[in-house]
């Protein structure tokens, strides 16, 4: 059988007293890419935050690889929704993604060779070895991203947890994008969040949406009805293998202009 990666077992996670996940529980396997979707506020990144350890919840269980996250935070690469950084501050491609390798070496410790190696390695892998050199800041929203990837592909990861990765990058560099997480998830489970259905529709293997309550059948089917309660709003869904977003308002709106058309 597949290796349960990732196990959540009915978290409820409160901030100041305020519900931010209900009940929620999730198996996520080796290989699996999941797209978790949902509204601004509907408590993604706060899942994100439990499955990293980072924040625990008021009740229910997490175990990452059979133990506790904080045990495991090591085996999980991580590319957060906004990487601050100062875009001035003179630091190369280079020594960004090799700051991944501080989790192994501790933060004051020299990089030694098995580093540079893997560096250079993922480097190549998101097609971005020719800008090793270049400071960070110079480069776009699309580029610094691949970065970021590679940042946390030198940890080594089996799981890859990905918060909007594709916020800041063009319309034009998405699909190279998704092209990467399509050759990494043959060695490792991916996790993407994202408010936008039409963003992960295409990549992703199985989908999840959430507002506080999950609805997740393992696979990328979502009834109409799922999407209603997630989003709060009438939403249709289109088959076909890609889901897409389209507001009856809306969809009656064109159908009324097409038939004034005809007549």
């Amino acid at each position: 059988m597949t290796e349960e990666i990732i196990k959540l077992e009915d978290v409820w996670v409160y901030y100041d007293g305020v519900l931010a996940l209900e009940a929620v529980s999730l198996s996520i396997k080796q290989q699996d890419f999941l797209g978790i979707i949902g509204p601004n506020g509907g408590g993604k990144t706060t899942l994100l935050k439990v499955i990293l350890g980072l924040l625990k919840p008021n009740r229910g269980k997490v175990t990452l690889l059979g133990n506790p996250p904080e045990k495991t935070r090591k085996f999980i690469g991580y590319v957060p929704q906004h990487s601050l950084f100062e875009r001035d501050f003179p630091i190369s491609v280079w020594e960004v993604v090799l700051t991944g390798r501080s989790g192994q070496r501790g933060m004051f410790r020299q990089y030694v060779r098995e580093d540079k190696e893997l560096a250079h390695e993922v480097l190549k892998e998101v097609g971005m070895i020719d800008f090793k050199d270049r400071q960070i800041g110079k480069l776009s929203g699309g580029e610094q991203q691949r970065i970021f990837i590679a940042r946390a592909l030198v940890t080594e990861p089996k799981i890859l947890l990905l918060d909007e990765p594709t916020a800041s990058v063009d319309t034009s560099m998405q699909a190279e994008f998704y092209d990467i997480l399509e050759r990494l998830k043959q060695r490792m489970a991916i996790v993407l969040v994202s408010h936008d259905i039409g963003a992960v529709s295409t990549c992703v293997n199985k989908i999840a949406c959430l507002n506080r309550r999950l609805f997740y059948h393992g696979s990328k089917e979502i009834s109409p009805e799922e999407l209603e309660a997630v989003y709060q709003c009438p939403v249709d869904l289109i088959a076909h293998g890609i889901p897409h977003r389209v507001l009856r308002e809306h969809h009656i709106e064109i159908k009324n202009k097409n038939a004034k058309g005809k007549s």
